[in-house]
């Protein structure tokens, strides 16, 4: 009994090494096709952060310096700063309010009347965002379309002021962004099982009750997906805000290219990326972290 139990052991102890051998190998292959990602990442990432880093710690006559930091204390950088903020918080609850409702109509519909209106949704990806900007522009000036439409209809008495003006940054801003919403979250609702909903109407459950407590929980992670992107991308937009807020609605992203292009200046507009950058991590951070503590949350009850 005393040879078979060492022979047993013997070969457990084989069997594991194999194991963790084999576990070596498929890790070492992992991380070798992994390399290429990696080392983009790392060259259009990683280097470009360090070297805006680098440069934010340089004054405008090349003296290291924490000058350009101490700037962003100013009211103006202050406000510039909040109303970026804003804006992107603004774009992505309209985006939610507009596209939550499509990606659900989308997710109920037949694969086929659902990919003819996906068509329609991606059609905007063809054109470029300037053309979109500019045809936004002509729409919305003092004597564009809608204007002149509800001057000639007797809705109003003179025309609205939807453009050089926050007003007009949004409307540009969602009709570009609107998209990156309803394409992960469509996704997102597209894997939930209807079973779960008709098991909760035979549990005794309402249909909105059902939706409220089925179908929206589990389609969070697809509207995170699309809500983390949508404010991302909002915190860097410069054309829409430059082209259509008439230099009215100050964002960092257009007092960056005015430090670049105006006053050459490196060092303040390296500083004002570095700053929007981190700030942005940690947002992002925190959401997905509280994310988390409600997923944890909702397990255990």
């Amino acid at each position: 009994m005393t040879m078979v139990g060492a022979y047993m052991g013997t070969a457990v102890d084989l069997n594991a090494d194999v194991l963790r051998r084999s576990r070596q190998r498929a890790d070492r292959a992992l991380v070798g096709l992994a390399m290429p990602a990696l080392v983009l990442v790392a060259l259009v990432l990683i280097v470009p952060f360090a070297w805006l880093s680098w440069l934010s710690l340089f004054d405008a006559s090349g003296a290291l310096s924490t000058e350009n930091y101490a700037r962003l204390l100013r009211p103006a950088y202050v406000d510039s700063f909040l109303t970026t903020f804003k804006v992107a918080g603004i774009v992505t609850v309209v985006c939610v309010i507009l596209g939550y409702p499509v990606s659900y109509l989308l997710s109920q519909l037949p694969e086929r009347a659902a990919q003819i209106l996906l068509i329609f949704i991606i059609l905007p990806f063809w054109t470029s965002v300037l053309v979109r900007t500019y045809a936004w522009l002509v729409l919305l000036q003092r004597q564009g379309i809608i204007n002149t439409w509800l001057t000639s209809l007797g809705v109003i008495s003179e025309p609205l002021p939807l453009v050089n003006n926050l007003t007009g940054t949004v409307i540009g801003m969602v009709h570009i962004m609107l998209p990156f919403l309803i394409l992960p979250l469509y996704a997102s609702m597209k894997t939930i099982d209807p079973i779960l909903l008709r098991a909760a109407a035979n549990c005794g459950a309402s249909p909105a009750q059902a939706f409220r407590q089925v179908f929206l929980p589990l389609s969070l992670p697809g509207l995170a997906t699309g809500v983390a992107l949508i404010f991302v991308l909002c915190l860097g937009f410069y054309l829409t805000p430059a082209l259509l807020g008439g230099g009215r609605v100050a964002m960092w992203s257009t007092q960056i290219a005015d430090m670049i292009a105006k006053f050459a200046n490196w060092g303040a507009a390296s500083a004002l990326s570095v700053v929007l950058l981190v700030v942005t991590g940690l947002i992002l951070w925190a959401v997905k972290a509280l994310f988390q503590v409600a997923s944890v949350t909702r397990g255990g009850r």
